[in-house]
């Protein structure tokens, strides 16, 4: 398998410039619930800039972020970035920033007390881990993971985020959409909304179902509800359209991302208009669905018409732009500043050959050796903070109720101590505890890890507060290694939870 690597940079800027294009498309009908008929942009004159979009400006602020610290990016490292420069206060990105302000990690911060952890604003930043990980899904999903994992956590909108990654990234090397989704299904639980809503689409288009009655369909099954006050169509409204679970908006607009793809086809134009025609998250499933297109067709194939009444300018919405004044200004820079990320990434890997000099040969490739390899493992950093040392991981996961704690009240914390070097090594636990936490089975222990053991080590801790006297209350996990310099410091925090209500 080889992939030139002009090919490469033309579906790069065929993404970033499908991305641009159908944000712009599709931001005028943006959440409202109803059947749209366009044809092409209906702003008029946009004197050639496209409409700000947030669907693309997390995903300069990752790119920012990999060119200053290097691309092993943590969940923690986008926190602090995330908390830093995005400035919405609204949905999962608000709830998100007001959690990690608080103290709370990813996934916690996607997970804890976010009614909107099933909704979009992951799945439309998917495109910068696939563009840095071309024809490696696998890879492009476990960033997919890190980066949902903020607003998000354990919710459908990080499986909503991971499907995209994987699909997008083997869509450098596979160019059959029905091929691509059944190999992003592979990264998804069977069980999730994600994968019902896909099914439901899939199932629509094998029946010779048209794009409207497959569209209902899914809204007939999977649809949510943003808020009340958004509009919903006579028509829908007829087809009791007008409820849904607050929050729970993903799945269905992840299904219509797909109706534009499966029912435009080889039209540009068409896949553009089906997606906004289907109505809900406009913006984004128009945007998703052209930069999947552009990646599987290259830059060279978005026709010009398109192109035009926005430029190759990038317009910014979502950012504080007072010390991000390196972000890239048009999809050409964007795109050459990809590319030398994807290089580093690549090379990492051992998959030069995904950016030869050599003419592409894809021919020896099979598409099921894209699948996902290990979805438990992929899926492990939605379960509570992971924090990745030189040579151990470890693993914070809360108990039931999550981090909140009362006055008095007796909590389950488990620690998951993987060893990543295969050395033999006695590892010292020590705890450090204000005076309103007390721990058993004891505040210090010892874990003794064998040559070869790739086996983790699992302990199970009781934390019992005493009289809580703060909003947030921290303790430190100390691990050191004997005969070694290693010491690794493992935040611990428990909300203050004597307010709390039946549901945590």
């Amino acid at each position: 398998m080889r992939l030139n690597r002009h090919e490469y940079r033309s579906k790069v800027l065929g993404c970033w410039l499908g991305k641009n294009i159908g944000g712009t498309v599709g931001a005028p009908f943006e959440w409202k619930r109803q059947v749209n008929d366009i044809s092409f942009y209906v702003q008029g004159d946009l004197n050639g800039r496209p409409l700000p979009n947030d669907d693309l400006d997390i995903q300069l602020l990752w790119l920012c972020a990999m060119e200053e610290k290097g691309l092993d990016v943590t969940s923690q490292r986008l926190a602090d970035y995330w908390c830093r420069f995005v400035t919405p206060h609204w949905a999962e990105y608000g709830n998100a920033k007001v959690a990690m302000r608080h103290g709370l990690l990813p996934p916690l911060s996607g997970s804890v007390n976010n009614a909107f952890k099933h909704s979009c604003g992951a799945y439309i930043r998917s495109e910068i881990w696939a563009c840095i990980a071309p024809g490696l899904p696998q890879v492009a999903a476990s960033y997919a993971v890190r980066d949902a994992a903020l607003d998000h956590g354990d919710g459908e909108g990080t499986h909503a985020e991971v499907f995209m990654a994987a699909l997008e990234s083997a869509a450098f090397v596979v160019s059959d959409l029905r091929a691509l989704i059944d190999i992003a299904l592979t990264y998804v639980p069977a069980d999730s909304g994600v994968a019902a809503a896909v099914r439901t689409t899939l199932a629509c288009h094998d029946a010779g179902k048209s794009w409207l009655e497959t569209r209902d369909d899914i809204l007939r099954h999977h649809r949510g509800r943003l808020a009340d006050f958004w509009p919903v169509s006579d028509r829908d409204r007829a087809l009791g359209f007008d409820t849904g679970v607050f929050g729970y908006d993903v799945p269905s607009n992840i299904a219509l991302t797909l109706v534009g793809l499966l029912w435009g086809g080889e039209d540009f134009g068409q896949v553009m208009c089906i997606a906004v025609n289907c109505g809900e998250d406009t913006d984004c499933t128009a945007a998703t669905a052209g930069s999947i297109w552009g990646i599987i067709h290259g830059a060279e194939a978005v026709p010009q018409k398109w192109i035009d009444p926005i430029g190759r300018g990038i317009a910014t919405i979502v950012l504080n732009l007072g010390e991000l004044w390196h972000l890239p200004k048009t999809v050409d820079e964007l795109t050459d500043r990809t590319q030398r990320l994807a290089r580093q990434m690549l090379i990492r890997h051992h998959a030069e050959h995904l950016h030869s000099d050599e003419p592409t040969d894809l021919g020896d490739l099979d598409p099921a050796a894209l699948r996902c390899r290990d979805l438990d493992a992929l899926t492990t950093p939605t379960r509570g903070p992971l924090f990745t040392f030189d040579f151990f991981s470890v693993q914070v996961l809360y108990g039931e109720g999550g981090p909140a704690i009362r006055d008095g009240q007796t909590k389950d914390l488990t620690v998951t101590i993987q060893n990543l070097w295969w050395v033999q090594t006695i590892l010292n636990l020590r705890w450090y505890l204000p005076d309103t936490l007390h721990v058993a089975p004891a505040r210090q222990g010892t874990l003794s890890f064998v040559a070869n053991e790739s086996a983790p080590k699992i302990v199970t801790f009781q934390l019992t507060a005493g009289e809580l006297r703060e909003g947030v209350t921290r303790a430190v996990l100390e691990i050191t290694a004997d005969s070694r310099p290693t010491v690794m410091l493992v935040p611990v925090m428990f909300t203050n939870g004597n307010f709390a209500t039946s549901d945590p």
